[in-house]
């Protein structure tokens, strides 16, 4: 599905409705995966997420270049989440050191698409 709409529509909580009504507790690890172009639109999606599963027992981390990835590696092993928010170079890092799998994968999600493919096409 393509989604585009205005800013300050609703977009990010229309996908994070969406997901959250998908997801539970006994949700596998690593059943969502949710890409941002910045730091910034990443911990925005990820404190959404805390918003709206205030009542619902689905964990979610944040993952971001910048930040110690020995604590993202942790959390990730220690915690399980089922959803995972992050930056394109972040969670490749994890993916490329294999401290994520994306086996269980059953949604995934580009925010911001055409900035995002804007960035690999200055970087690739």
């Amino acid at each position: 599905m393509l989604t585009q709409a205005k800013s300050g529509m609703g977009k990010t909580a229309i996908f994070v409705l969406a997901i959250l009504n998908k997801l539970d507790e006994k949700s596998e690890p690593l059943s969502c995966l949710i890409l941002g172009h910045t730091r910034e639109l990443a911990y925005q999606i990820k404190r959404e997420f805390d918003r709206f599963s205030k009542y619902i027992k689905v964990k979610s981390e944040v993952v971001y270049g910048g930040e110690n990835i020995q604590k993202n590696i942790k959390y990730i092993n220690e915690n399980k989440p089922q959803i995972l928010v992050g930056t394109p170079g972040r969670v490749l890092a994890l993916l490329r050191g294999k401290y994520i799998s994306l086996d269980k994968l059953k949604y995934f999600i580009l925010d911001e698409c055409d900035k995002l493919l804007d960035q690999v096409g200055q970087n690739y």
